[in-house]
């Protein structure tokens, strides 16, 4: 955990490692440190967190410890108005959860949720402060056919995509394209996998089933097993294309790893499974940069554990270079002169770890080809 001082709450201007721009990440790190900030950097802050999707995890962070009152009037309206708007969300998950159980209760199939709607549902303190913008769930395979029939007799219906992206996710992703709802317009992700068929890693999803938890509820849904739901974020987080929620994903991760690793036998448990579902390279970067970047307390031990999934010498330089940059604020403030180089490069290495040579050539070619054109 970092070492906390009293020389005031201005230290977040300090430098840490390659984030001294970015204050969300000093927020996340130790929340008591906002105390006494200055007009300017509370201003900086908000702009920064809003721009994260983390203003209302700050929110709930300060509000545990007793310290939202203490913020000054002006951040702290917009640290409760997001708070509040993050609550509704959450009530709106809870109420399109059971919209989703009911449109598949006939079909008697195991809904497991992912990501954000797990953590509310599961009471998590993952879910402190969750912002939303759809709703991820885990069935069978063999029953996807079925599944999509069902929720589109209720309402739901495909996104708006081209040939080639509806293509793309029927024969090669692991997971439908995205519904929306046609009345309520929710957005709903339904996988079959927790990454794509033609990734150079293949968890089971037979495996996730086997361990899932079935929720209290008439929902009847289920969530990941503890290990696997920290294993599937970790894996999430570091084969994405996409970096504008990374810091958000890295601070769920941060929050699930805290509240499990008080578990007796977690850390052991965990280490055995990132190998029995090919993730341990993944499990690598999770716990080094979740432990460098947020403070998380990962035993030492473990930690020396995981190095021996650690990619060779050069490739992790590269990485650990890579990591700090995309996993901040995207807010403009921090990003500099090398983090659209970065972007980039994570982009392809994400494809890379995604699809065979072939094939992901054949992808970012009709991807550049068929890219909207701006201007008239």
């Amino acid at each position: 955990m970092p070492s906390r001082s009293s020389t005031g709450g201005d230290e977040l201007l300090q430098p840490v490692r390659s984030h001294s721009s970015d204050r969300v990440i000093w927020a996340l790190r130790d929340p008591e440190r906002l105390r006494g900030l200055s007009p300017s950097s509370w201003d900086l802050l908000i702009r920064q967190a809003r721009s994260a999707d983390l203003l209302a995890r700050i929110a709930s962070l300060l509000d545990d410890r007793a310290l939202l009152g203490d913020v000054p009037p002006g951040p702290r309206a917009h640290l409760v108005a997001a708070r509040n708007l993050t609550k509704a969300q959450q009530d709106e998950v809870r109420r399109e959860i059971a919209h989703i159980s009911r449109a598949l209760r006939l079909l008697a199939v195991p809904i497991v949720l992912l990501k954000g709607a797990a953590y509310v549902m599961n009471d998590l303190p993952a879910a402190a402060g969750r912002m939303f913008s759809d709703i991820d769930v885990l069935v069978p395979r063999d029953r996807l056919a079925e599944v999509e029939s069902s929720l589109m007799l209720a309402g739901w219906a495909t996104a708006d995509l081209s040939e080639y992206d509806q293509l793309y996710y029927r024969r090669w992703s692991h997971e439908l394209p995205p519904l929306q709802h046609i009345r309520r317009q929710t957005v709903l992700d339904v996988h079959h996998a927790i990454l794509p068929d033609t990734a150079r890693l293949k968890p089971p999803s037979r495996k996730l089933f086997e361990t899932a938890w079935l929720l209290d509820g008439p929902e009847r849904v289920l969530v990941l097993a503890p290990v696997d739901l920290v294993l599937h974020s970790i894996a999430h987080l570091f084969h994405n294309e996409e970096w504008s929620h990374g810091l958000r994903d890295l601070s769920d991760l941060d929050l699930l790893l805290r509240h499990f690793g008080q578990t007796v036998g977690f850390w052991d448990q965990l280490v055995e499974r990132a190998r029995e579902l090919d993730l341990t390279r993944p499990l690598f970067y999770g716990l080094h940069q979740t432990h460098t970047i947020l403070g998380t307390p990962v035993p030492g031990e473990w930690l020396q554990v995981s190095r021996g999934f650690a990619p060779p010498w050069l490739i992790r330089k590269l990485m650990n270079a890579l990591w700090p940059i995309a996993l901040r604020s995207p807010h403009p403030s921090t990003q500099g002169s090398l983090a659209p180089l970065a972007r980039l490069m994570l982009y392809v290495r994400a494809h890379w770890l995604r699809m065979p040579p072939v094939l992901l050539a054949r992808h970012l070619a009709i991807k550049a080809l068929t890219r909207p054109r701006s201007g008239s």
